[in-house]
């Protein structure tokens, strides 16, 4: 580091000189600073929509188990699993003689000491029904006869809808290969099927979820609202869209070349919803509703990247504002309304004053430019409960279709990738009226669908 030189030897107008070299020095300095957050900061799941499995992430402690959590190990009161309610049997174990000296005990004396449980899962076999098809010619009219079978017995795959639905069900809600389908079944039941019996399997299902699909559509085109999203998909080594939209009822999933306004125009068939929740993609911008709320969650990760850029005026204040606007719409219910009303006030004050803020960074001014255009579509949830401030239950509906890409590799079939479409759609919106994934598969393959996608 160089030595200070002597001030007091100069003129008034060198030290000027100075000042002003010092000055562009350090506007030069600050420039290349500003330069190198803007084109330095890497998008991670933090700070954008990217996925968390492509960013970095760094080594965590592994926390140590809580008190509760140590308890709850088995050998300590308290810990263990919950007994069944409905034990296929009990074993009484009591004491007949003294195991020390070999006295008569009596049992009613005793106390219970332990209660515990063993379980374990009987051998599984495929129950097999051969029907004998008898017929023959009449004696009277000599035409041909044979005798009718019981309804499910009829001619055609040897495979009854309990197979059709585990094999869907593994196909579909846990991504196994057709070989290991095969090698599964029949090591875990005893059913020999190969895979071109399960891809014929698979498209007879295709066939029959088409009437229960088509019911939660009509639910969806009556839906008050709508929160949609999409995310990529491979059909044959070409790229695709897998589109959801769902509320709190029902969910639907559909796959299309398309990523555009379309795609929503041919679902929602000309129905409008009263509230659409959703990114800010264009398509989805272009929907029918009347109102419509942006999705907050997004909005937090793209202020945090403009926080990481060097914006120090904008983004912080903005991102603090939505999230004490989502940590209000948590605790609506506990409020009181008219407190609810001031909160609402107070929100919509600060979110006017920040909008008139001048950031001086490139992404503070983008983001500005963005909430200027969509101010009335921030805090809609505000003013009806039902609304979500986030979407991140379509992210949540998708998430699964994301995992099934990256192990499949995409579809080979386009009656595969709506037979997906399908299984996605009945899983998802029986889960939200707490029905299994499989047993969701097993009702619709039967007559006992209507029970639950009619609402």
């Amino acid at each position: 580091m160089k030595d200070l030189p002597p001030l007091e030897g100069l003129s008034s107008e060198e030290k000027d000189a100075l000042i002003q070299e010092l000055w562009t020095r350090v506007q030069a300095l600050e420039a290349e600073a500003e330069r190198r957050k803007s084109q330095g900061v890497k998008k991670t799941s933090r700070n954008s929509s990217l996925a968390p499995a492509k960013g970095f992430k760094p080594n965590a402690e592994p926390p140590k188990p809580s008190a509760s959590q140590r308890m709850a190990s088995v050998g300590h009161s308290g810990g263990g699993r919950d007994l069944s309610a409905s034990p296929d049997q009990v074993v009484v174990a009591q004491v007949n003689h003294c195991p020390h000296c070999g006295t008569e005990v009596d049992p009613s004396g005793q106390q219970l000491k332990a209660v515990y449980e063993r379980i374990d899962l009987p051998p599984v076999r495929p129950q097999v029904t051969r029907v004998e098809r008898y017929g023959g010619q009449c004696p009277c009219c000599q035409r041909s006869y044979e005798a009718p079978v019981p309804i499910g017995l009829e001619p055609g795959s040897p495979f009854g809808q309990s197979i059709a639905s585990v094999v869907t069900y593994l196909r579909y809600h846990h991504a196994v290969s057709y070989q290991r389908l095969s090698q599964l079944m029949e090591n875990l039941y005893g059913v020999t099927i190969s895979e071109g019996a399960i891809a014929n399997l698979l498209k007879r299902v295709q066939a029959q979820l088409a009437a229960p699909v088509a019911r939660i559509v009509e639910r969806l085109r009556s839906a008050r609202l709508v929160c949609s999203d999409e995310t990529s998909a491979r059909l044959n080594g070409q790229n695709q869209w897998e589109w959801v939209f769902q509320n709190e009822q029902v969910c639907l999933h559909v796959i299309r070349p398309s990523r555009g306004k379309a795609v929503i125009d041919e679902t929602m068939a000309g129905h409008r919803p009263q509230v659409w929740v959703s990114d800010l993609f264009s398509a989805q911008k272009a929907h029918p509703a009347e109102q419509w709320q942006v999705c907050l969650a997004h909005q937090l990760r793209d202020c945090q990247y403009a926080i990481d850029a060097g914006d120090d005026l904008f983004a912080p204040r903005m991102k603090r504002l939505l999230l004490r606007a989502i940590a209000v719409n948590r605790r609506r219910q506990a409020l009181a309304t008219l407190t609810l009303q001031q909160y609402r006030s107070q929100l919509r004050g600060s979110l006017r004053e920040i909008l008139n803020l001048k950031p001086k960074s490139s992404e503070g001014q983008r983001l500005l430019k963005r909430y200027q255009q969509i101010r009335e579509h921030l805090l809609l949830f505000l003013d009806d409960e039902t609304v979500p401030p986030t979407n991140n239950s379509s992210e949540q509906a998708l998430r699964w279709s994301v995992v099934f890409r990256k192990v499949t590799h995409g579809f080979r079939s386009v009656w595969g990738a709506e037979l997906f479409a399908q299984v996605r759609s009945l899983v998802n919106t029986a889960r939200r009226q707490g029905i299994s994934a499989l047993e969701a598969i097993s009702r619709a393959l039967t007559s006992q669908q209507a029970d639950w996608l009619l609402g």
